[in-house]
């Protein structure tokens, strides 16, 4: 057996925890299983499992090589899943779940394109700003910034770059006046999120100097699409998406405010349970999101 396979078997024992179990697995018998473990002791020149009646416990040296193993082993799951999701049709819903001025303004264009790719598939779409649970919930996918992944069991990927931008009506401006400054922005009425955590503290770093203030005032909405629709009728200064605000500044609808602040770590992020055996129809709309928006 070549080293790449003692490796995978390797992988398997320490998280299975014993040899016996790591055979019942694979469908071999412990004595196979030992002699791989053993080869593969032999070939790197130390000992990675210290073998007990009660089962294995890995060494520091073995520890630090699984690690190696368990990379391995991912990358060639990953390639196994990419071939076998050619033996099944892309089909059945997708519940996809949205923060809402993404989902209007950028994700209900694309789909018809990707409906019409795949004609057996169809998506069922909610639109919200709060956190999901893709497993609890029963969704397939979320697209969200990346900025609010908290949840280390589930994988998430990069599909759009972002940014963040101060601005207000001219109206509101006429009324008001605008901020000089990143910290004058304390002493006027800016526009907030509910439901989202930390959105609501703006940091700026400008001129070498940090910078914090807890965005106050007499609003808040529960998406940034509310956000976006109260600062075009003057209620005060929100910080949104670039994406979402550029054709009213051009078109004098908004104001930019502050212009050498940006907050560049909006990303927009897909975000999935799990990598492995992947749904076919999963796939094809991860995809399909990269490709159509890693160009913005």
């Amino acid at each position: 057996m070549d080293a790449s396979a003692q490796m995978l078997v390797f992988v398997k024992v320490v998280e299975m925890g014993s040899i016996s179990a790591a055979s019942r697995a694979s469908g071999q018998t412990p004595s196979a299983v030992s002699k791989q473990i053993g080869h593969l002791e032999d070939r790197v020149g130390r000992r990675l499992l210290h073998r007990t009646k009660a089962g294995v416990s890995v060494t520091e040296d073995g520890r630090e090589y699984y690690e190696k193993c368990r990379a391995m082993a991912d990358r060639f799951l990953e390639a196994e899943d990419h071939f076998s999701a050619f033996n099944s049709r892309p089909m059945g819903t997708i519940r996809v779940a949205s923060s809402v001025v993404f989902g209007k303004s950028q994700l209900i264009s694309v789909l018809p394109d990707f409906l019409d790719l795949y004609r057996e598939i169809t998506v069922s779409l909610e639109l919200t700003d709060r956190q999901v649970d893709l497993e609890e919930e029963g969704f397939d996918v979320a697209i969200n910034f990346a900025e609010q992944l908290t949840n280390p069991n589930v994988i998430a990927k990069k599909i759009m770059k972002n940014e963040r931008i101060l601005c207000a009506s001219p109206g509101f401006i006429e009324r008001h006046g605008s901020p000089k400054s990143f910290s004058d922005l304390s002493k006027f009425n800016c526009l907030r999120m509910s439901n989202v955590i930390g959105r609501n503290a703006w940091h700026a770093k400008l001129g070498g100097v940090s910078h914090t203030v807890d965005a106050t005032g007499n609003f808040v909405g529960n998406s940034a699409d509310a956000v976006y629709k109260a600062a075009l009728a003057g209620l005060g200064i929100a910080r949104l998406s670039n994406y979402l605000v550029a054709e009213r500044i051009a078109a004098g609808d908004l104001v930019r405010l502050i212009p050498e602040y940006t907050q560049t770590n909006a990303d927009i992020a897909v975000i999935f349970a799990n990598k492995r055996n992947l749904a076919p129809k999963i796939r094809v709309f991860v995809d399909f999101l990269a490709d159509r928006f890693h160009s913005h």
